[in-house]
């Protein structure tokens, strides 16, 4: 049986509940820019990669109130300085990667989220807790294209058929899925289907390093 290579993290909504403080933000800055947004459409940007959503967020907001540029730092300053403050864990999230860590078995954290972001949230862990860190603004192509994946795995020098890839959005389970890993989906703010090489579960907490070999079967 193949082995379990390695186990590629999702960052927000997967690892931390940060979707809630993204929500926050996104209702109250683009209000005060004048822009209509509700949290449906905070719903319909989960998983997109960040310069994406920059794109919507400025279609909504009358012309020449903020630059694009202007808008994204606004957004990610507010974002960051939230995550610094306080970070909640996902259940079982903290857990399994330290079982995960024990066991030896390599971990990546690939997010759409810039890596300023994803330092603000691992700065709540213990030092180094995965050997690879991809970023949204590290990559040509975001999710729901295979390239954070992709890379991830060739950092860590490993077969993505022989990963586990761990994610809550439709757009990180279609990266994962379309790098040829099995993909946990956890979905929390929106649904995610079942489907081949795909386990939907309602948390983390019954995942083990065992029970992720087991999907590898």
């Amino acid at each position: 049986m193949p082995p379990l290579q390695a186990v590629l993290w999702d960052m927000d909504g997967t690892l931390v509940d940060s979707e809630k403080v993204w929500a926050e933000v996104q209702l109250r800055l683009l209000a005060e820019l004048g822009a209509t947004w509700t949290v449906e459409d905070c719903v319909g940007l989960i998983g997109s990669d960040l310069r994406d959503a920059v794109q919507v967020w400025m279609s909504r907001i009358p012309a020449g109130v903020i630059t694009a540029d202007e808008l994204a730092d606004r957004m990610f300053s507010e974002v960051i300085e939230s995550l610094r403050r306080e970070v909640t864990f996902q259940p079982g999230a903290v857990e399994l990667l330290q079982a995960l860590r024990k066991e030896e078995i390599p971990c990546a954290l690939v997010s759409a989220s810039y890596r300023t972001m994803i330092d603000a949230v691992i700065g709540h862990l213990p030092p180094e807790p995965f050997d690879v860190i991809v970023a949204g603004d590290e990559v040509t192509l975001g999710k729901p294209h295979p390239e954070p994946y992709l890379t991830a795995a060739a950092k860590l020098g490993v077969d993505p058929a022989h990963c586990v890839v761990i994610e809550d959005s439709v757009t990180g389970t279609q990266a994962g899925t379309a790098a040829g890993a099995y993909v946990v989906a956890v979905p929390q703010w929106v649904s995610i289907p079942e489907a081949p090489r795909r386990l939907v579960v309602g948390s983390l907490e019954p995942l083990t390093p065992e029970s992720l070999r087991a999907l590898l079967h």
